[in-house]
């Protein structure tokens, strides 16, 4: 018997083949989907009563889980990973979402919210929903997926505005956004990778087990997460060139203004060499009662600067 009312419950719908659900009535759950939540202490308790065995139970209430799938002779045990949308997170603190099919009905369990469960829910209760659980398991992976490529697509704007933005006057900003959007994406493709897998696993099971169109919807699913690791690893790509890109400029500004300051130097060297020497608190140095000797001493250090100027000129130092 299903206890609605226990804390780890969140939805429960009976599916009418017709792409609507109610709330489910029978304990039968034939075309049933439920939803819970395993961070309640009754979830083990409540996935008991629903007559699942209890490796499957320990699956699904792990804390940790990576994207995997596993078959059982009862059904199939799927793990995969959404972008966590909610209020306040980071897109890239993926949230885990866990499934085990059977023929007749659907259980999933989750921690935290998840959109596209809440999506499909919606979809249901209205009629627009999937038809029987093959349909639900490839619109909730489909759901998942649709949100991951708007992720890809917004990574993706995010590194056009960067390359655009690049300017030598702010190449700390930049360098600090660069680190931070090669950050995002490691964290993100590091579950991408096991669910590409997975999905893989899930669609070998399903050619045997679903209808061949939802074989091949599953399959188009597959290919879908594929290509957005492949833009990901293109991003990571281009933001390396990026972040090259921004330490070639920061090596130039410094090469340019180390070379300024040589040529400063350079100039002011022989001036800072007779005012040195005629600075000296000896006894026996020129011009110490001649009243023209500071304009002769000037006039000889411009001419000596002078002089430097037109030799780097020459060079072509400058």
């Amino acid at each position: 018997m299903i206890d609605t009312n226990d804390p780890c419950f969140v939805f429960g719908l009976d599916l009418d083949s017709k792409g609507g659900g109610t709330s489910i009535k029978s304990d039968e759950l034939n075309q049933a989907w439920v939803h819970i939540d395993y961070s309640h202490p009754s979830a083990a308790r409540f996935l008991d009563s629903l007559d699942i065995q209890e490796i499957v139970v320990q699956s699904l209430t792990q804390p940790d889980t990576r994207p995997r799938t596993v078959k059982f002779k009862e059904g199939v045990l799927v793990f995969i990973r959404g972008i966590n949308l909610n209020p306040g997170a980071d897109p890239e603190d993926m949230v885990s979402l866990r499934m085990w099919i059977e023929a007749n009905r659907l259980i999933t369990v989750r921690q935290r919210k998840l959109l596209s469960i809440q999506d499909i829910n919606a979809d249901l209760l209205v009629g627009k929903g999937p038809e029987n659980i093959p349909d639900l398991v490839i619109a909730i992976i489909a759901k998942v997926t649709d949100r991951i490529s708007g992720y890809v697509e917004g990574i993706e704007d995010q590194l056009v505005q960067l390359e655009v933005a690049v300017q030598p006057v702010n190449m700390s900003c930049s360098r600090s956004q660069i680190s931070t959007l090669r950050s995002e994406i490691a964290s993100v493709r590091r579950y991408l990778g096991p669910q590409r897998d997975a999905l893989d696993t899930l669609y070998t099971y399903a050619i045997n087990s679903m209808p061949e169109k939802c074989a091949y919807q599953l399959r188009e699913q597959m290919d879908r997460m594929t290509r957005y690791l492949e833009d990901l690893d293109l991003v990571r790509e281009r933001t390396s060139v990026l972040q090259e890109e921004v330490m070639n400029i920061s090596m130039a500004q410094q090469n340019t203004r180390m070379y300024v300051l040589s040529i400063v130097s350079l100039i002011f060297l022989p001036m800072t060499f007779v005012t040195g020497v005629f600075g000296m608190n000896v006894g026996g140095l020129p011009g110490l009662e001649d009243p023209t000797a500071f304009v002769i001493v000037v006039a000889t250090m411009l001419f000596i600067s002078i002089a430097v100027i037109a030799v780097l000129k020459v060079k072509r130092w400058f």
